[in-house]
């Protein structure tokens, strides 16, 4: 108990440093083991203003691109009830409104593992990176091909169909897409010389980045993939929705050293300099993160989830992000190792 007690510390410690590094004022960290809460810490204030509530357990975090997660269980549900016939579904078939030469041989597997080649100038207008399938490229107009197909699809936004779904069941109060100022809001920072600010959406229809959650429910929310979908008794998700959002999707890459990503989800295989999860992180671990410093990682075969959020745009360590993201989720690993 004496060496978990150490590596706790230095979990803690690390989430701090980089916490003050990055100018972030606010921190949060929730641990997850065998089903039970063993680590919750928070720290700062929810902006960088000295008139600031300081962050606790009911504060809410934008998770930034850590959404993709969300949007990624609702794929899995399109995909086990047939709504997407298969993963290898041609986009056109399903997107009338895009340019069908410009999609091309794309498919739905392209679009939710970053291999679909498809970027957008400034201005609006797609135009093709690299043939799919043949590379990796992070964008987001996958990201709102993919939410306007599932929302189309249901009849009613992804957040709603969750809501409905998963929210509830699992009592997830706090968890939602706001588009209205809210106390308990954490304020996020662009730049450390000027007040933070809200991180708000125009709507709650998932297309915007303005998903808010509390760092205990964002531990939940990994809870309930490593339990397959099965929490407080009863079977909430089905199981196979969960190895659809979470199993490697991607396509066979000629660089091996690309990520690997399930509906969205970085999955850990063999470990890559190019992956945000480290090369100590066991085998068919996965993780999702975003800009704004929020991390979900998690590591069955540890029986394992940890939550870490930050409130300051751009990760630490400018064009060395990567390293510092595999850092902490090596820290993570050798902790309960």
């Amino acid at each position: 108990m004496e060496k978990v007690a150490v590596n706790y510390q230095r979990l803690i410690s690390y989430v701090e440093e980089i916490k003050e590094l990055n100018h972030s004022s606010a921190s949060a960290l929730v641990v997850i083991k065998d089903n039970e809460i063993v680590l919750e810490q928070y720290s700062g204030y929810h902006s960088n203003l000295v008139s600031s509530a300081p962050i606790t357990e009911a504060s809410k975090f934008n998770v930034a691109s850590a959404r993709k997660s969300y949007l990624g269980l609702a794929v899995a549900f399109a995909l086990y009830e047939k709504k997407i016939k298969s993963i290898d579904d041609y986009a056109v078939d399903y997107f009338d409104e895009y340019d069908k030469a410009l999609l091309a041989n794309t498919t739905i597997r392209h679009l939710v593992t970053h291999s679909h080649g498809i970027h957008q100038k400034n201005d609006g207008t797609l135009f093709r990176e690299f043939n799919a399938g043949k590379g990796w490229a992070y964008r987001g107009i996958n990201v709102l091909m993919m939410t306007e197909l599932i929302n189309r699809l249901y009849g009613k936004s992804y957040p709603e169909l969750l809501r409905e779904r998963v929210f509830l069941p699992l009592d997830l109060y706090d968890t939602a897409w706001y588009t209205n100022p809210k106390k308990e809001l954490v304020k996020v920072i662009d730049n450390p010389n000027k007040a933070a600010t809200y991180s708000l959406g125009s709507t709650n229809d998932g297309s915007d980045s303005n998903l808010h959650t509390t760092a205990r429910e964002f531990a939940l929310w990994g809870n309930l993939h490593l339990n397959k979908g099965f929490l407080n008794g009863k079977q909430i998700v089905p199981k196979e929705v969960i190895r659809l959002a979470t199993k490697v999707q991607s396509p066979n890459y000629k660089d091996k050293k690309t990520p690997l990503n399930g509906l969205f989800w970085y999955v850990q295989d063999t470990p890559s300099h190019k992956s945000e999860i480290g090369e100590r992180v066991p085998k068919n671990s996965y993780q999702i993160l975003g800009i704004t410093g929020p991390t979900l990682l998690v590591i069955p075969k540890y029986n394992l989830v940890v939550a870490k959020m930050y409130n300051k745009r751009y990760n630490y360590g400018g064009d060395n992000y990567l390293h510092y993201l595999r850092e902490f989720s090596n820290i993570v690993a050798d902790t309960f190792n």
